[in-house]
């Protein structure tokens, strides 16, 4: 979550009316009540879409995963389509098929297999998206043999490059010629934009401004539309899918947010903790991009109301709290967790204390209905390592601490919430998850310290400006800068940004083949992840709602599929 301004350092035992709090003057929410209402003809429509769905369903599996047989290169193109369309949910099993077929028919294992530059990478970038490990190898020969660098007739081939340069983002440690090659084709492809189609320079512009691998399924489809359907190839039966696809679950999607804000309303924040960022909207957004899928309902209800709840506390330890409430504060929920520790506790706090035990005793509840009453433990100890980080950043702030980046980065990746959210994404995933899962999440496994390390260093480069004029906890900026003695602070922005670089190679690593847990539960933290690439890329999306969250915001609620 974002790290705002620091607690404030008190007097000690000011009288209440003595107290000088920092409140950050966020923005209010820009959504009023647009959202609160939907639309229930959509609901009573559903049955009739879902059949609609269904019927295309059966279309496209027979034109893609049964006519398509052994033309791999079309078959490749048509699951690429599916993905980017966003209803590879619907096709999970007839997908991992194909790949594996293709897979093992060995077309990707050496560097002297048929192909041209488009379907080599290609090839390379779904079958590593699944897992399956496929040598960078196989780009040598787009090498030119004498001077060492790649064929100058490859700069003609656009579409080639540009699934050359997607390819290079699920790149590994230690892949020297990826690394060649994503400079390679940023350059070119740069330049590219003024002598193609309007159709290719879009998806330019759009890879160059993120990436595949870094883009939310939802949002990309949205995107993808609009170009998919001015192809001259495209698939019809795919297309219609993919519409009434999106439009169907856009209004469950409508229909949720619905409920989620009537929740945040009855909660009364606004009233009872005016200080505290009101991101309902923004926030459910960000659950959407964890997982938007229709069976994931209940996962996203807690989670929605989870990620709304951190973001208050986050809020309380950042910029209200005085250090000695939020040691009492921090006991409440680190070692008592029940209404009867609230005695003790300012009023504000109390408000919260027993909005938060309410939403864990409604998970409790479930889990327990379902037989998993296992999870709640471990959704409960999360909330309470997030809750200390908070507790540590504010105790720094307080003692005008600056912590090593070591120090730093133990306590500030905690308090980042990706940990706490991948577990509470978790209760509502169904059988998938075992409790092994959850106990893999407590060992941090590298994929979530990757995770981590991007949501905070992100977060710590766009928001450092903003605190400094408030007065803060110390940043990564500043940690870095004392112990390594740098004053150019774009020097060390640039450190920052090349760890982020490496992160997303360790989240490459994790996601090939033999895997620590399911796919599914990897997902849920890239997921976690691009939605911290989105929010973070140029500014503190979530504080600050700028363009790219409006954006969203389009996409997910108001606007149809294309006609």
């Amino acid at each position: 979550m974002s790290k705002e301004a620091g607690s404030a350092s008190q007097s000690k035992n000011p009288k209440p009316d003595q107290i000088v709090r920092r409140t950050a003057n966020y923005q209010p929410s820009i959504w009023g009540d647009q959202f609160i209402n939907y639309d229930s003809e959509d609901i009573i429509n559903y049955a009739h879409k879902q059949e609609e769905v269904d019927e295309l369903k059966l279309v496209v599996r027979r034109e893609v995963f049964t006519t398509s047989g052994d033309d791999f290169s079309n078959q490749m193109k048509l699951i690429d389509a599916i993905q980017r369309l966003g209803v590879a949910y619907r096709f999970e099993k007839e997908i991992e098929e194909a790949l594996e077929h293709i897979y093992a028919a060995n077309h990707f294992h050496d560097d002297d297999g048929d192909g041209d530059l488009y379907d080599v990478s290609l090839g390379f970038r779904l079958l590593r998206q699944h897992g399956h490990y496929v040598s960078c190898r196989i780009f040598n020969k787009f090498k030119d043999s004498k001077n060492g660098g790649f064929k100058e007739s490859l700069i003609a081939d656009v579409p080639g490059m540009l699934s050359f340069y997607e390819a290079t983002h699920l790149r590994v440690h230690g892949e020297d010629i990826l690394e060649e090659a994503i400079v390679f084709t940023t350059k070119h492809l740069e330049s590219a934009t003024t002598h193609v189609s309007y159709e290719l320079a879009e998806q330019i512009a759009q890879a160059l401004e993120r990436p595949l691998r870094k883009s939310l399924e939802r949002l990309c489809a949205r995107q993808f539309m609009s170009i998919y359907q001015d192809e001259a190839s495209h698939n019809e039966a795919l297309l219609k899918l993919a519409k009434s696809d999106f439009n169907l679950v856009q209004s469950l999607h409508k229909q949720e947010l619905s409920e989620i804000i009537r929740w945040w309303k009855q909660l009364d924040f606004g009233r009872k903790l005016p200080f505290a960022r009101n991101r309902i909207v923004e926030l459910y957004c960000w659950v959407l991009g964890v997982y938007f899928e229709p069976q994931y309902l209940f996962g996203r209800k807690f989670l929605t109301k989870i990620i709304a709840l951190l973001c208050v506390m986050d809020d309380i330890y950042d910029a209200f709290g005085t250090f000695e409430e939020l040691e009492i504060f921090t006991e409440a929920i680190h070692q008592r967790w029940h209404a009867n520790c609230m005695d003790g506790l300012r009023d504000y706090m109390q408000i919260f204390f027993h909005a938060l035990l309410n939403v864990f005793n409604e998970i409790e509840e479930e889990m327990v209905k379902e037989g998993r009453a296992y999870r709640a433990h471990y959704a409960k100890e999360a909330w309470k390592t997030n809750a200390k980080a908070y507790f540590d950043e504010a105790k720094w702030f307080h003692e005008g601490c600056i912590p090593s980046m070591e120090e730093y980065m133990r306590v500030a990746t905690a308090s980042a919430g990706h940990t706490t959210l991948t577990t509470m994404s978790l209760l509502g995933m169904g059988d998938i998850v075992t409790k092994e899962s959850f106990e893999w999440l407590l060992n941090d496994p590298k994929i979530l310290r990757a995770s981590n390390i991007i949501g905070r260093l992100m977060d710590d480069i766009v928001s450092s400006k903003f605190e400094k004029e408030r007065g803060h906890v110390a940043s990564a900026i500043d940690c870095y800068r004392k112990q390594y003695e740098v004053s150019d602070e774009q020097e060390i922005i640039d450190a920052f940004n090349k760890q982020i670089v490496d992160s997303w190679k360790d989240i490459n690593e994790e996601f090939l083949r033999p895997t620590s847990v399911p796919m599914p539960i990897l997902v849920r933290v890239l997921n976690l992840t691009r939605v911290a690439d989105l929010i973070y890329k140029k500014d503190d999306g979530l504080t600050h709602v700028g363009k790219v969250m409006k954006d969203s915001v389009a996409s997910y609620f108001i606007d149809p599929a294309p006609p």
